[in-house]
């Protein structure tokens, strides 16, 4: 996903986001439609945006409020119509917060402290398409093209054989956790596959300018490796804590204990620990107003690249979600939803 916001950047000069960058509402309704979309992919983008210093903090609050991550496709599963209510609820929370947040906050609309896209203006050889350089790149292929275009060939073959159907049995721990590998690996390996051949059709048609300052100098050796560090260190410690801890047994006494583990379990960076709060409304134990507070903090792997590159961001959208996540739980409480 970073690849092809880096591509659409420079192929456009910055023009498109530009005007994202001046208007904060544009920001926060692009943030809750991404956040909207079932998995993390959207909140991938989301975050991508806020790095690449076009989303402010509000969008990036508007879009993890908005997204319920992996388990929007179990909830479609097995509670479709109370999941539409839910995903409408969400997108109303998000964006009444996201123009809350940009209406008290004085960060200006491109203020994120991060990386910025990398657009070289006095550099005639930034192109992206060149139609007349295209046979020729491609009968003389550069050894950096071909590693690059032969990982993301095995990458898009793997996904296209449900690849991730093999390594259900090593990454499945629970029997909620297991039967929601069944229903939704068509939505992955589709979502994978769109970004997976773009991605190949980028690769294979820009320059070498574009592969080497771009794709490796800027989102390979700025991004790639802490954000796939932070990635895998956080899923092994979640697969032993959710290993030796039964969470619903211990949230099944107090109605507003619930809450608070709800919107606590909510700040775990991983789809899996969240599947048993939808499981329990399903069955009729829980109300619905402790799974949307569970669902408004929480935010699948999506803030995982957030938590990668700016710590301190990832704690100040998931303060003021956790504070929105509790203040809807206590209303719905209160009101008997």
């Amino acid at each position: 996903m970073m690849l092809i916001i880096d591509y659409l950047n420079v192929l456009t000069k910055g023009l498109w986001s530009k005007s994202l960058q001046q208007d904060k509402w544009k920001q926060v309704l692009l943030g809750t439609l991404l956040g909207l979309i079932p998995g993390c992919l959207g909140t991938y983008v989301a975050v991508s945006l806020y790095i690449h210093n076009i989303f402010g903090l509000g969008a990036m609050v508007a879009s993890m409020i908005a997204t319920s991550g992996d388990e929007a496709f179990f909830m479609l599963s097995i509670i479709p119509s109370t999941a539409i209510l839910i995903f409408v609820l969400l997108a109303a929370a998000a964006v009444i917060t996201g123009f809350a947040v940009n209406f008290f906050s004085k960060e200006r609309p491109h203020a994120s402290p991060i990386k910025h896209f990398d657009i070289h203006k006095d550099e005639p050889d930034c192109i992206c398409f060149d139609r007349h350089q295209l046979l020729s790149q491609i009968r003389n292929m550069s050894l950096l093209r071909m590693m690059i275009l032969l990982a993301l060939a095995v990458s898009l073959v793997l996904v296209s054989l449900n690849f991730d159907n093999l390594l259900e049995g090593i990454i499945s721990h629970g029997e909620e956790e297991s039967h929601s590998h069944h229903f939704h690996p068509v939505w992955v390996g589709v979502t994978f596959s769109f970004v997976l051949g773009i991605s190949f059709l980028i690769s294979a048609t820009v320059n070498e300018h574009f592969l080497k300052e771009h794709l490796v100098n800027h989102i390979l050796r700025k991004h790639a490796l802490r954000i796939f560090l932070w990635v895998a260190a956080t899923l092994i410690l979640m697969h032993f804590i959710t290993e030796r801890l039964d969470v619903e047994g211990f949230i099944s006494d107090n109605i507003w204990i619930v809450l608070f583990i709800a919107v606590l379990v909510g700040i775990i960076p991983e789809s899996g620990p969240h599947l048993v709060f939808i499981i329990l409304f399903a069955s009729g134990t829980l109300p619905l107003s402790i799974l949307i507070a569970n669902s408004i903090v929480q935010d699948g792997h999506g803030s995982l690249p957030l938590l990668a590159e700016s710590p301190k961001a990832f704690i100040q959208v998931k303060i003021i979600n956790i504070l929105v996540g509790f203040v809807a739980g206590a209303i719905g409480l209160l009101t008997g939803f």
